[in-house]
């Protein structure tokens, strides 16, 4: 899809689908994410029921992130949540920005390809339930969205939010007319003042009371904010109210104080076009417009504990921004991670077009990642010595204070060159990442456009820095640890696996989902001679650094008695009493197999092992059947008893470990068995191809949570 042609006529039939989703659905608020070209990040395509601002926490939600349209998506199925202690315990990050009453449900906008989720709000009053006709009428929607998708002019990711979401009107929203005399008439007569908002907040109405309890001419407040308009409503508490109505399409009530002394209040009532603003000196509305006091209690103690002049307070939806942010940022597990995150969220969050993130070490300043910025600019940047006079981050990062500057004429007059080695930047945010007062790097956000830094915006920036400072801090810490396992992983499983006359042989290890990349799973191949081999695997319990070093102690004594030529019996019977001798808590499983290629067989014994899978010439695909000894290291006297099968020429063999198969809730024995029909349908030309089709077919429908380690051999002629 694409901005030309004919993108916008089926961008407009996707817009006018999305409304009467919404409106058919009863929701409040709907918004249509769809996937990038990368199918790893889902971004705000369209929305309804609300404004671009209110929803800019949410307008790049990644697809691994612990969200409703994330789980929507992977798991290909509709998430209902109803309530908001529902929402708080199965999505605590969801319920920190959206602290209000409703319901939600998030859907997969899914046809011949995955294109996206819609994500659906309704006030809390709805039934905490869905129904069946309601879940099947929301699929049946998001079909008909996936269907638009598809036939339009270009299929591919869509391309249309480049220029940012669209916003289109609830198909139920009442037509922007002027007022009537009579109805003009009939608000001045009303007690007090009236006026009424938009979705995003403007005064799109403004009554003559209203003006006067107020204290501004109709004029100064048309297409304004109030909190922008009105000095004393400057508080993030009533920013609250109004986007607590938006989001529940509940009536809020809340008082304020008007200098010196007069309290007022106001009584909120949204609807899919607006907010209706009815407000009076306390005690003259009658009781009948009297919503829940809680939330006007709560107004009058804070701002009577705050006073009038009080600074004033960053906007309250800055402040969810920054709580929303800094819960992803919690999330994030490497440095790359970080740099995303602070890419395809803060940046768009502050309007940023540039990224430099820098890591100070050895009395230099190294970028760890940037966007924004050609190659020639970053070169320039690398590597620069901490007390530079090229840029303010050597600077910044020393004092610990954060620098902003609004042009380059600002920046030239202390640093001359800073400005041409920024490429065609034009306004800057140096920010310095502290960690208990030790300085650890600075985040840079730059600008393609002067603009100014408000002192709110530099305080919620500032914070921000601290929070970007102790992620990268756990996030350098996590990428050095796994930096070692992963060495040590590699260093005790075979580089290069030995090439045997008559056998070809595949492997592969994956680490668990989540975790340090390392584990106790192993393979091996071992060349016994011109006419003998043999093949072990196996599985240490655990994931850490001792599983994987007892694991490199089993493989090295399997791999001394096996080069003897000891049967695949006495070699596990030696590699049980080296555990028990150890004395270790730690339990292995563990398969040996000897392949004979002079008499065309392979002796095969197991130490509680899962059977391997067998394919025979013929194509007859078939766990083998085979007595399976104790682990290892549970009885110092076991015995392992030996199963033997022919290996004619094209018999294929596959060892695995059970994290390849074991799926909770699913039998052992089930999963073998369609690991084994997948195996018999699958080509076998390629053996590493094979492997990708195993592991793939066992980690479509699952996150691992195990190693996975898969040794394929074959008997060639």
């Amino acid at each position: 899809m694409t901005s030309t042609g004919d993108a916008t006529p089926a961008r407009d039939a996707l817009d006018a689908a999305f409304a009467e989703t919404v409106r058919r659905t009863g929701a409040s608020i709907g918004v249509l994410y769809l996937l990038d070209a990368d199918q790893q990040l889902l971004r705000l395509e369209v929305l309804s029921g609300a404004s671009v601002e209110l929803a800019a926490p949410w307008a790049r939600v990644s697809l691994t992130a612990p969200a409703p349209v994330a789980d929507a998506v992977r798991e290909n199925r509709l998430i209902w949540l109803g309530g908001q202690e529902e929402i708080a315990h199965r999505y605590p990050r969801t319920a920190m920005a959206l602290p209000y009453p409703l319901t939600m449900a998030a859907a997969p906008v899914s046809g011949i390809r995955r294109w996206g989720a819609l994500l659906l709000l309704w006030p809390a009053a709805r039934p905490p339930y869905m129904t069946g006709r309601e879940r099947g009428h929301i699929m049946s929607r998001c079909r008909r969205l996936a269907r638009l998708l598809e036939e339009a002019p270009e299929p591919g990711p869509p391309r249309w939010s480049a220029t940012g979401p669209r916003v289109v009107a609830p198909a139920t929203a009442h037509p922007a007319v002027s007022p009537a005399l009579a109805a003009a008439d009939f608000v001045e007569r009303l007690p007090g003042g009236s006026c009424a908002l938009d979705l995003e907040g403007h005064f799109t109405y403004v009554s003559s009371g209203a003006c006067e309890l107020l204290g501004r001419e109709a004029g100064e407040l048309l297409g304004t904010l109030p909190w922008q308009s009105v000095r004393w409503l400057d508080d993030p508490l009533y920013e609250d109210r109004y986007r607590a109505a938006v989001i529940s399409r509940e009536p809020v009530s809340f008082t304020a104080c008007r200098p010196p002394d007069q309290w007022l209040e106001f009584h909120l009532f949204p609807d899919s076009s607006g907010i209706s603003v009815r407000m009076a000196p306390i005690g003259v509305l009658p009781r009948l417009l009297t919503a829940p006091r809680e939330a006007g209690e709560a107004a009058r103690g804070v701002v009577g504990a705050r006073g009038t002049d009080a600074a004033v307070p960053a906007r309250a939806g800055q402040l969810y921004q920054l709580v929303h942010l800094a819960s992803a940022l919690t999330e994030v597990v490497g440095v790359q991670d970080v740099i995303e995150l602070i890419a395809d969220q803060i940046m768009p969050a502050f309007g940023a077009q540039g990224l430099v993130l820098s890591i100070a070490d050895a009395g230099r300043l190294w970028i760890t990642g940037h966007r924004g910025y050609t190659p020639e600019a970053v070169e320039h940047l690398d590597g620069l010595p901490v007390d530079t006079d090229l840029t303010p981050a050597g600077r910044t990062l020393a004092s610990g204070i954060p620098a902003f500057f609004a042009s380059t004429a600002e920046l030239s007059r202390l640093y001359p060159q800073a400005p041409g080695a920024s490429g065609d930047k034009q306004a800057w945010a140096f920010l310095p990442l502290i960690i208990s007062g030790e300085p650890i790097g600075c985040c840079v956000l730059s600008y393609d456009h002067p603009r100014e830094f408000p002192a709110e915006e530099r305080a919620v920036l500032t914070s921000l820095a601290g929070l970007i400072a102790q992620a990268l801090d756990r996030a350098r810490l996590y990428d050095t640890k796994h930096a070692l396992a992963h060495g040590l992983q590699q260093a005790l499983l075979p580089h290069v696996l030995p090439e045997v006359t008559g056998l070809k042989v595949a492997a592969r290890y994956l680490p668990a989902t989540r975790g340090m990349d390392i584990g106790g799973d192993f393979y091996d191949v071992i060349r016994l001679g011109d006419t003998a081999a043999a093949v072990v695997i196996g599985d240490v319990q655990g994931h850490n650094v001792a599983a994987a070093a007892l694991m490199g102690q089993v493989r090295t004594a399997v791999h001394a008695h096996a080069a003897l030529g000891t049967s695949p019996a006495r070699v596990l019977a030696a590699a049980n009493r080296l555990l028990t001798d150890l004395g270790v808590d730690l339990f292995t499983s563990c398969l040996y197999a000897h392949l004979d290629f002079a008499r065309g067989r392979v002796t095969l014994a197991s130490a509680g092992h899962p059977p391997p899978l067998l394919r025979l010439p013929d194509g007859d695909t078939r766990p083998l059947v085979m007595p399976p000894g104790p682990l290892l290291g549970v009885d110092p006297d076991a015995d392992f008893p030996l199963t033997e099968v022919p290996l004619a020429p094209g018999t294929l063999l596959a060892l695995y470990t059970d994290g390849l198969v074991e799926t909770p809730g699913v039998d052992l024995d089930d999963s073998i068995a369609a690991l084994a029909d997948h195996l018999a349908h699958t080509d076998h030309t390629d053996l590493d191809q094979l492997i990708d089709g195993l592991l793939e077919k066992a980690s479509a429908t699952r996150q691992r949570t195990d190693d996975v380690a898969l040794l394929v051999l074959q008997r060639v002629p």
